[in-house]
């Protein structure tokens, strides 16, 4: 997660890190279902972003406000933010918008 970390910051936005045991107890209380949680959780704004979601996208997201808890990249996709391979390989995944109840609907793309 340190190179999320890195990547945001590099981006513009300034991390506060703080580290648990265990992320559940803040996805429960943000609404994120653990299906779609990941290593670690932040927030900005009035939004949750969880996982390695993209810089771009939570630049598209406080720039449009959509109604939404926020974004999640489930798991841990290989060439996402902070996932870079050695070799630069990449699996395609998906930036989820997360509404309320669990639902959510594609919100980006990435090859």
């Amino acid at each position: 997660c340190k190179g999320w970390v890195a990547i945001m910051e590099r981006a513009g936005y300034a991390a506060k890190v703080v580290l648990v045991d265990d992320v559940t107890p803040i996805g429960d209380k943000h609404g994120v279902p653990f299906a779609l949680s990941s290593c670690h959780l932040a927030t900005i704004g009035d939004y949750v972003t969880v996982g390695h979601v993209p810089p771009a996208d939570v630049a598209r997201l406080l720039r449009e406000r959509p109604k939404a808890i926020g974004l999640t990249v489930p798991g841990m996709p290989m060439g996402s933010p902070g996932m870079e391979m050695p070799d630069g390989s990449r699996e395609a995944y998906e930036t989820l918008l997360l509404l309320s109840g669990g639902m959510t609907e594609v919100f980006s793309r990435h090859a």
